[in-house]
């Protein structure tokens, strides 16, 4: 799994011209999926998530959580992050999972990630043309590969 993970002051993820779901601040991330990943990508890559300390402390130091805050989490699926662009100027996305494979397992992040947050997680629609907008704090975006763990 990979995700980009972006400090927000507010993000929403519209569909069909209409604001599908909202958070204000807290932690956009932008997940891919790919058919090797399982369980075990799911629990590490949310528990990096939630306790990642990117948010500022009193001092204006990065020491705080998004679960530190009380901020909110906003996932979205973004099969392109799998994209590669080594042959050619088109990218090629054969390692991003199916719909078969990456559906389960995106409900499967969300129903994890709902619980160690222990509130409600908000999501875009699996496959559905999202417009994203946000307004990164910071601006701090922080890119995660399940596959670099170790």
């Amino acid at each position: 799994m990979k995700a980009v993970i972006q400090r927000v002051a507010h993000a929403s993820v519209s569909i069909d011209q209409k604001v599908h779901s909202h958070i204000n601040e807290g932690l956009l991330v932008l997940l891919g999926i790919e058919d090797l990943d399982g369980e075990d990508d799911i629990n590490w890559l949310v528990k990096k998530i939630i306790q990642m300390r990117i948010f500022n402390d009193e001092n204006g130091v990065m020491n705080k959580s998004v679960q530190d805050i009380d901020g909110e989490l906003l996932v979205v699926s973004q099969f392109t992050l799998h994209a590669s662009t080594k042959k050619g100027n088109r990218p090629s996305y054969l390692k991003a999972s199916k719909p078969p494979i990456a559906i389960p397992l995106y409900e499967a992040f969300l129903a994890k990630a709902t619980l160690d947050m222990n509130k409600e997680v908000k999501a875009g629609i699996f496959g559905a043309d999202m417009k994203v907008e946000l307004l990164n704090d910071g601006p701090v975006t922080i890119i995660v590969d399940t596959k670099s763990k170790e």
